[in-house]
């Protein structure tokens, strides 16, 4: 069974930085060709923030990039999404996805 466990959010000011992890259990993240984190603020629908696939290829939502960076360690079975310059408007509940399965999300509250 497969499962994906975020951490790493919490309380920042403007401009601050974060590093999101999501450890994947049941599966080596090897096998799985794309992983990504989305996030959902409140009232919005959830968005696709960043992906990788396994061979390494990233996408960035527009809102993001230049300030993030999505990156998997395949010995640690983790993919990481690295967030500076964080912006109120980055306030949201990030999720990890494998296309399949969901985590259960880390809040991220960006606020002075």
């Amino acid at each position: 069974q497969v499962q994906l466990v975020e951490s790493g959010g919490g309380l920042v000011q403007p401009g601050d930085s974060l590093r999101l992890s999501c450890i994947v259990s049941g599966t080596s993240i090897t096998e799985i060709s794309g992983l990504a984190w989305w996030r959902q603020a409140p009232g919005k629908e959830r968005e696709l923030v960043a992906g990788i696939t396994n061979g390494g290829s990233t996408v960035y939502a527009p809102s993001v990039k230049g300030r993030s960076t999505i990156s998997r360690d395949n010995a640690k079975n983790t993919v990481f999404l690295e967030m500076n310059s964080l912006k109120p408007e980055d306030t949201a509940v990030y999720y990890c996805h494998d296309r399949e399965h969901w985590g259960q999300g880390t809040q991220v509250t960006v606020s002075s």
